[in-house]
């Protein structure tokens, strides 16, 4: 099959955010990342969890997918094939000619309505495209711009083929999504009026701050009132809602989506947290959801989980037309939740009384602020006194701000009407904010030992951690692995005091978890001495391992932290406090679980042998 390359054939779509196919990083990797995507795990954000906790349980104030059931092939799919075929690549000329037969299979796959086997080839085109010449020889930059433009044509192909209906809906201010009275929702109603009634009133007061501009934008849009709840099953409202899956905002939007609806992200601004943007942005998904499935719950289902996972799951079910309710029990746990929650909060608040529920008054709407252009970095609390506004009015009004600071650019800062004058005439006496320096400690993780441990060491979080050292599952350390703390300047990790008690008979039998450290601070002695009772070479011990602890007294832990511990001034190294102590450095490093390439830091404690 014969493939054309002409750049005049190609579709443009006119909407008003890039979707689907704009950006080809390689074909499933990109499309469909808002909720759990099959196609990125790794970017998937969640809605709170549906487990035990209440939904909205999981998502927190700033201060996975699960996979689909793999197919049973016939022959060898191209993902069987995939690493084999990239590394027997080399020369130019047969990279080139490997990626256009993975394109023009691609093709012959889509006319057979093999889509998954499709996006797997064109991944393959893709990553075999990126190691083609990038400078030097013209035809293999023409040939690489020609690949690059075969796959977006036919990423661009499978996902227009998948839309049922026009991209933009009709005009419609009613739900098109039948309010059913089911189990399901029925569950959610008992939940959002008991165990989570308090949540959910707080939430319903937040709104008002907002849902006076969602309204007016959804019927803009032509998109129905009803889905200006839709925040409150998300975040209840909170400007500066947090999941665990990195899902900011009062629509919950991962950094990939909100990418691709124009949202943009710096050191400084996030504007996922802009409630105005951010309602542009979801508008603009859900519209697209829309086109894409052709009714409200299983676009609100690809909202939550991304919608790769319910294409996926449509094509492989059975009938010409399926709805949310035959996809139910294939969907995440949180995402079969997800429409009937909505669907309960509406039910709700349409009829309150009949719930056992009253509604408080919801707050003013955030309105007649002005803007004010600010060229220096300025913390808003500062700004907040000086105007002798209550603390938080411009974190309030400003929630796009990282740093609760104005960034060190131009920047148009939105105040209280009336205000604008007032902060022009002050702002050259508010002194400029630096922003914190951010100083990584090294840790060596020991057997047994989680991140949620080395987080309150550390004081810190585990997010955190897992941010610095790109760690998907809090569950993937293994001993041995060095990881970077991240922790302010100045802040130091905890030394826990040292703990002493008697051995029986002298011995210690080594536990799941154990490590010399542990030992050493048990028995109130030393890893050096540990090492030289048990005439070990290095710190490996073993679970079941007997060793000697020698003669211990039993001795109070203030006692013992008076008389064994230091807290390091600034300017300090563990070679000078090793001297000023008259102690080896392998034996200071040994009893603090520290190696020579550690850093300390000012008001840290270390135990001195």
């Amino acid at each position: 099959m014969n493939i054309s390359v002409g750049r005049e054939t190609r579709q443009t779509r006119h909407r008003r955010r890039p979707v689907f196919a704009v950006f080809v990083v390689g074909a499933a990797c990109v499309v469909g990342l808002h909720g759990c995507s099959s196609a990125g795990a790794d970017l998937a954000p969640s809605t709170p969890e549906a487990a035990a906790a209440p939904l909205p349980e999981s998502v927190t104030e700033v201060a996975g997918p699960e996979h689909g059931d793999a197919a049973t092939p016939t022959e060898p799919t191209f993902a069987d094939t995939e690493i084999a075929g990239i590394e027997a690549a080399g020369e130019p000329e047969q990279l080139e000619t490997e990626a256009l037969e993975l394109c023009q299979r691609a093709e012959e796959r889509l006319d057979r309505g093999e889509t998954d086997e499709a996006l797997a080839a064109l991944d393959q085109a893709y990553a075999l495209m990126l190691q083609l010449p990038g400078n030097g020889d013209g035809a293999f930059l023409q040939g690489k711009e020609d690949i690059r433009l075969l796959v977006a044509d036919l990423i661009d192909r499978i996902y227009q083929s998948g839309r049922t209906v026009a991209a933009t809906p009709a005009k419609s201010w009613d739900l098109e999504m039948p309010i059913v009275h089911n189990e399901h929702v029925q569950r959610e109603i008992k939940s959002l009026t008991t165990v989570e009634r308090e949540a959910f009133l707080a939430g319903y007061t937040r709104a008002g701050r907002y849902r006076p501009m969602i309204l007016a934008k959804l019927e803009e849009a032509g998109l129905p009132s009803q889905l200006s709840w839709l925040p409150l099953v998300e975040s209840w409202f909170k400007e500066r809602a947090y999941s665990r899956a990195s899902a900011v905002g009062i629509w919950q939007f991962i950094s990939s989506t909100g990418l691709r609806y124009g949202l943009t992200r710096d050191a400084w601004i996030d504007e996922r947290y802009d409630p105005e943007k951010a309602t542009d942005a979801a508008i603009g998904y859900l519209t697209d959801l829309h086109g894409l499935f052709g009714d409200w719950p299983k676009a609100l289902a690809g909202y939550n989980c991304g919608e790769a996972r319910v294409q996926r799951l449509q094509r492989r079910s059975a009938g010409e037309f399926v709805d949310f309710w035959d996809l139910y029990l294939m969907l995440p746990k949180e995402t079969r939740r997800y429409v009937p929650r909505l669907i309960a909060a509406l039910l709700i608040i349409d009829n309150p009384a009949q719930y056992g529920v009253t509604l408080p008054e919801p707050e003013p709407p955030l309105d007649g602020a002005t803007r004010v252009e600010i060229k220096r970095p300025v913390k808003l609390a500062s700004l907040d006194t000086a105007l002798g506004l209550p603390t938080g009015t411009l974190a309030l009004l400003n929630p796009e701000l990282r740093h609760k600071s104005t960034p060190k650019r131009s920047y148009a800062l939105r105040v209280p009407s009336g205000q604008g004058d007032a902060l022009l005439a002050k702002i050259g006496t508010i002194p400029e904010w630096k922003e914190p320096v951010v100083e990584y400690a090294t840790h060596r993780v020991r057997s047994g030992e989680t991140l949620g441990q080395i987080a309150r060491r550390y004081r810190t979080s585990i997010s955190a951690i897992m941010r610095s050292n790109r760690i998907k599952s809090a569950n993937r350390i293994w001993p041995g692995q060095r990881l970077k703390i991240p922790g302010r300047a100045g802040s130091a990790p905890d030394t826990p005091p040292i703990r002493t008690s008697t051995a029986v008979d002298g011995k210690h039998t080594v536990r799941r978890g154990d490590s010399l450290h542990i030992v050493a601070r048990r028995y109130g002695t030393s890893v050096a001495q540990l090492k030289r009772d048990n005439g070990l070479s290095s710190n490996l011990i073993h679970p079941g391992q007997v060793l000697k602890v020698g003669s211990t007294k039993t001795a109070s832990a203030g006692t013992a932290s008076a008389d064994k511990r230091y807290q390091v001034s600034s300017g300090d190294t563990l070679g000078a406090i090793a001297t000023h102590h008259g102690v080896a450095l392998t034996s200071l490093l040994d009893v603090n679980g520290l190696t020579p390439r550690s850093r300390i830091y000012p008001g840290q404690w270390l135990t001195i042998p």
